[in-house]
């Protein structure tokens, strides 16, 4: 599966962005969906991820961001979509999101997922 995001940008804290994540070649259903982010000087971390169809579109969050952000999928856009609400300027990074077919436990770490789209900046500026 090919994945390609975007919908970054520069909001100010307490606004909103939506990002998407198009996938080809496959349908996104038959994996589990993550999303990543990478701030200046920091690690790749885990944000939230969607469990594949057959897993029953289970989704989880980051502590950080469990309450302000969403993921969901449209399977006729064959897209998932990460809806950020209240950010901050913690929240300014590059977001990716990525594919796994690992079992469930492993949704929060990077190295589980073999496909990985282009990541897309969010700046949050105070």
């Amino acid at each position: 599966v090919q994945l390609q995001a975007f919908g970054g940008g520069l909001v100010q804290a307490g606004g909103s962005l939506r990002l998407s994540c198009a996938a080809s070649g496959s349908t996104f259903r038959n994996y589990h969906m993550g999303w990543f982010r990478q701030g200046p000087g920091k690690e790749r971390e885990f944000v939230a991820a969607i469990s594949r169809s057959a897993s029953g579109g289970k989704t989880f969050y980051a502590d950080s961001v469990k309450g302000r952000f969403a993921i969901s999928g449209d399977k006729a856009k064959n897209t998932v979509y990460l809806e950020m609400n209240s950010l901050t300027p913690e929240d300014t990074a590059v977001y990716y999101c990525a594919a796994s077919s690992v079992v469930l436990s492993g949704l929060r770490v990077p190295d589980h997922y073999h496909s990985w789209g282009r990541g897309t900046l969010v700046t949050v500026s105070s």
